[in-house]
């Protein structure tokens, strides 16, 4: 099941580093703060976002397909605050029960994941009713100009030299579409690139 991206893994575990301060920092302990509950993080990555994880949170299920990375993830993992299991898994197959958990956790991954629509069918899936996914990615500019060139690069090089990174989603209108209900979005701009930030909730 493994998705090994080596070059690029090693390179993110390095810049990754600047992350843990600053507005980076910010974003990501905005994003988890009030969570609660059984959580599952879809490509967490190496972990950078389990030490913010709040108290209230009894367990985390961190999937990454990336070897390195989830190697780096397992060594966060033990100095947690809260309870981490680490895990292979893809996007598009989860490795949990339906409804098993109460909070999805995507942080700057589903620019990354070969298809939006199954990744998301996949987080709706394990979330139960009434269970919030959080989200924070980079998405394609409201600026026509700037998005032609965002899909110009996509095309050309950053997907392949960035672990099939897309410069060019619409994951707003994607979560929409998945069946969530957003509750909160936030657009900023961060890295000269457009994000959003918020939490969707999965109906009822």
């Amino acid at each position: 099941m493994a998705s090994r991206h080596p070059i690029f893994a090693r390179a993110y575990e390095r810049a990754s580093r600047s992350e843990q301060r600053g507005e980076q920092l910010e974003h990501r302990r905005a994003l988890l703060a009030g969570a609660a509950g059984r959580v599952v993080e879809v490509g967490a990555g190496n972990g950078l976002n389990f030490a913010l994880y709040p108290a209230t949170v009894t367990e985390v299920v961190a999937v990454e397909p990336e070897p390195y990375l989830r190697a780096r993830a397992a060594e966060r993992a033990a100095s947690a605050p809260v309870a981490v299991t680490v895990v292979d898994g893809e996007a598009d197959a989860l490795p949990l029960a339906d409804a098993s958990a109460d909070v999805a956790v995507a942080s700057l991954v589903l620019c990354s994941v070969p298809d939006q629509a199954v990744a998301l069918a996949e987080l709706r899936r394990v979330l139960r009713p009434g269970g919030e996914l959080r989200f924070y990615e980079h998405v394609v500019s409201t600026r026509p100009r700037r998005a032609r060139l965002q899909a110009l690069l996509t095309r050309l090089l950053w997907r392949r030299v960035c672990a099939g990174c897309h410069l060019d989603r619409d994951t707003g209108a994607a979560i929409e579409a998945a069946g969530f209900r957003i509750e909160r979005c936030e657009r900023l701009a961060f890295h000269g690139l457009a994000h959003i930030h918020g939490v969707a909730r999965r109906p009822v």
